[in-house]
């Protein structure tokens, strides 16, 4: 009898573990900008995997994408958490790339933290000041850490240091699982789902991490006035 309930344990202990896995696996995002043209958002939500999206908004100083407004409002309708993302300049300063995203990503618009996107090729000219007043300001304005978004070999020459240990981090690897830490891994460029024409990157989170660990905090309720009529 006691070998048959250890074993029935066991069991029970193999599936929840397998269940969990498949529940995180099936757990899935998208990042589109224009490239991906007219997304049809509502069949996209009909992919029962896909929860959130984040979405190119600004690049450098001046660019701005043109899908982007629509892109937010369409997503987020459709019942996707949503969230942005500018793309690092190494021309400009930070100063210029924050006011270009502010006009764009507007705080209470975002289910999701905001991504700061370095891409690989800025490896060896990233001016790491620029990128940290970038960060800081981009924490100034939403409240909220950004995630930093770049390749495995930008992270490990860059951020892979304890100044950046509490910055949830986005690492892009098409040909493996990464060897670095991360909370979403952008794992295919070639995706496709319903609702694009096309490829789409399609992203899933490290095992210790879910959607819970990206949203946007909550705002804190006002104080209340006090009672001018209390007695004192």
């Amino acid at each position: 009898m006691a070998m048959r309930f250890r074993c029935s344990i066991i069991v029970i202990l193999l599936s929840l573990c397998a269940y969990s896995a498949q529940a995180q696996v099936r757990t899935r995002g998208i990042d589109v900008s224009k490239f991906q043209g007219t997304v049809n958002w509502a069949k996209v939500a009909k992919d029962s995997t896909i929860k959130f999206a984040y979405i190119r908004a600004t690049e450098g100083t001046s660019i701005q994408d043109p899908n982007y407004k629509t892109n937010l409002k369409a997503a987020r309708k459709a019942g996707l958490l949503v969230g942005s993302y500018h793309v690092y300049s190494s021309k400009t300063t930070a100063y210029q790339q924050m006011a270009n995203m502010r006009k764009m990503v507007k705080k209470s618009e975002q289910d999701l933290i905001p991504v700061l996107d370095i891409e690989g090729h800025h490896s060896g000219r990233l001016y790491m000041e620029r990128v940290d007043k970038l960060l800081e300001l981009m924490e100034t304005e939403y409240g909220v850490k950004p995630m930093i978004y770049t390749s495995e070999k930008v992270y490990k020459t860059h951020f892979a240091i304890k100044k950046y240990a509490k910055y949830h981090i986005f690492i892009a690897n098409y040909r493996g699982y990464p060897t670095t830490r991360f909370t979403l891994w952008q794992y295919t460029e070639k995706g496709h789902c319903n609702g694009i024409s096309g490829y789409v990157d399609f992203n899933r989170f490290h095992r210790n991490h879910s959607l819970a660990d990206i949203k946007m905090p909550k705002p804190k309720p006002k104080a209340q006035p006090a009672d001018s009529t209390a007695k004192k």
